[in-house]
């Protein structure tokens, strides 16, 4: 159940008069104090019925939040904790609360390149041994994709901070084809991830380009306080928005790509869109033609030819017959494998 900020401001205010065994309180007694609470903290002058407070009373003494505070009357008219050391802060979390912070636990740990993580988790782990070292630890029911031997992931969390802080840096880089590394002066902007790896968007200073940068290619890098930081000249949140993974060349359009899956298969992309633009054109006895506006790239071919048989490509028809001499050059390689043995 839901706790709204004013009724939160309530409940800790009975709290505390309530632990205050020296004086004795009454409803009224009670009214007075929330509504000087509500005035302190709020500002609300209207003060609160004599209804309201019952029903916060109420409400403590439930399990609807987990309280079950042990508020009793005595003497018809007198307000007190029967537990003395009773508080609502000292309420342990339900098994559900442990289950779920148990899951987002797991969904936070795959992002453990970051140093924000890193603080975080050694709060939840502090709060889950306080509140259940009597217990045993939940088991993770959700499992992420991940790579934990890919190369530069630990360039993620100094990357992020260069780009929030603006600084201009010089990357030691080496791509799968050149045979050296290279410096590079780069102003970067954005960490993007794709099928599990790790790329920056920026500008090399040289040329002043856009460039891609895979992480796992990044040897080193150190930030460079004397050479000012430069302001992309694009919007950097949408640059990937009509591409497929991360190729993407200067004042590369996109482009209409119509395709029919086999009506076996038609669920797996209705389900699992390939790109946000998806459309569904039509729906045949024997499959389903769909587009999707997006760049040309290598990664576009790879989807495509990720799906074998179970799709075909309708238009443009220069990609129809890239992917088609690319599936007869496997092919090919195929038949040379067999004569050869």
């Amino acid at each position: 159940m839901p706790i709204n900020k004013l009724a939160l401001v309530r409940y800790k205010t009975i709290d505390n008069c309530l632990q205050n065994r020296f004086r004795k309180w009454t409803l009224e007694d009670l009214m007075e104090a929330c509504s000087d609470a509500l005035y302190e903290y709020e500002g609300i002058t209207k003060g609160i019925s004599k209804r309201a407070i019952q029903l916060d009373i109420q409400n403590m003494r439930s399990e609807k939040l987990g309280y079950n505070a042990p508020i009793i009357v005595t003497d018809k008219k007198f307000y007190i904790y029967e537990e003395k050391n009773y508080s609502i802060t000292n309420s342990p979390l339900t098994q559900q609360d442990l289950g779920t912070l148990n899951e987002v636990l797991a969904v936070l740990k795959q992002f453990k390149g970051f140093s924000y993580f890193e603080e975080l988790n050694g709060m939840v782990t502090r709060l889950e041994d306080k509140l259940y070292k009597q217990q045993h630890k939940g088991k993770s029911y959700i499992d992420f994709e991940k790579n934990e031997l890919l190369k530069g992931l630990k360039h993620i969390d100094p990357l992020h901070k260069a780009i929030i802080n603006k600084k201009t840096i010089e990357i030691t880089y080496q791509s799968f084809k050149a045979k050296l590394p290279q410096a590079i002066v780069f102003y970067p902007y954005l960490l993007k991830e794709y099928r599990n790896r790790w790329f920056l968007l920026g500008i090399n200073k040289k040329g002043f380009s856009t460039m891609i940068l895979a992480l796992d290619r990044i040897d080193q890098f150190k930030e460079i306080n004397t050479e000012k930081y430069q302001k992309p000249g694009f919007d950097v949140n949408t640059y990937f928005e009509n591409v497929l993974g991360v190729s993407k060349m200067p004042n590369q359009k996109p482009q209409m790509i119509v395709m029919k899956i086999i009506k076996e298969h038609a669920p797996y992309i209705i389900t699992k869109p390939v790109h946000p633009s998806q459309k569904i054109l039509r729906e045949d006895p024997d499959g389903t033609i769909f587009s999707i506006e997006v760049i040309w790239n290598f990664e576009l071919e790879r989807e495509i030819l990720g799906f074998g048989e179970q799709v075909i490509v309708l238009s443009p028809r220069r990609l129809s017959g890239k992917i088609q001499a690319r599936m007869k050059h496997t092919l090919s390689k195929y038949s040379k494998k067999e004569k050869s043995n």
